[in-house]
């Protein structure tokens, strides 16, 4: 069994509300849009983190961490990429790369809505966690948390941090 934390679309942004949100988790899964290596050494001092680089990350970021993550956990596949769209309206090049993969969990950012959409066509969960920094169109900052236990996701949970202008 093992807690993870999902966050997104931090752009350059990390604060008491999330390290505290997150601070329970075995591992945290960044989908992009970093912002600064500081919100990543605040996020690994927590938990091991696995991260993909978004659209307004820099060339340090890009190098250190990659374009897409596939990996296996508690025996779910999960395939996290920034850009993913939304099912069934998946880019083109996306629907090719998900039928490759074949996840049982599809992980992405960028849109900063968050999403929770069982995708019954291609019998994986997809999840948006919204954006959890200060920069973009959102009102509520967002990161999500779930436990995968022997091959499922279980007591997924929504966290709102606050408000996207507020100030702490």
């Amino acid at each position: 069994m093992i807690q993870v934390g999902i966050i997104s679309d931090t752009h350059s942004y990390i604060d008491d509300r999330i390290i505290e949100h997150l601070k329970d988790c075995d591992e945290i899964w960044h989908a992009g849009d970093i912002g600064t290596e500081e919100v990543m050494s605040a996020l690994k001092a927590i938990a091991p983190v696995r991260a993909v680089y978004g659209n307004i990350d820099n060339g340090k970021l890009r190098m250190e961490y990659p374009e897409e993550q596939i990996f296996t956990l508690e025996g779910l596949k999960i395939y996290m990429i920034h850009i993913g769209g939304y099912p069934p309206r998946y880019t083109t090049k996306l629907k090719k790369r998900l039928n490759e993969v074949n996840p049982n969990i599809f992980i992405c950012g960028h849109s900063h809505i968050l999403k929770v959409i069982p995708d019954q066509k291609r019998n994986l969960l997809h999840i948006n966690p919204g954006a959890a920094g200060r920069h973009g169109f959102h009102h509520q900052r967002t990161i999500i948390k779930m436990v995968l236990d022997d091959g499922k996701p279980k007591d997924l949970k929504v966290v709102e941090l606050g408000k996207r202008a507020s100030i702490d």
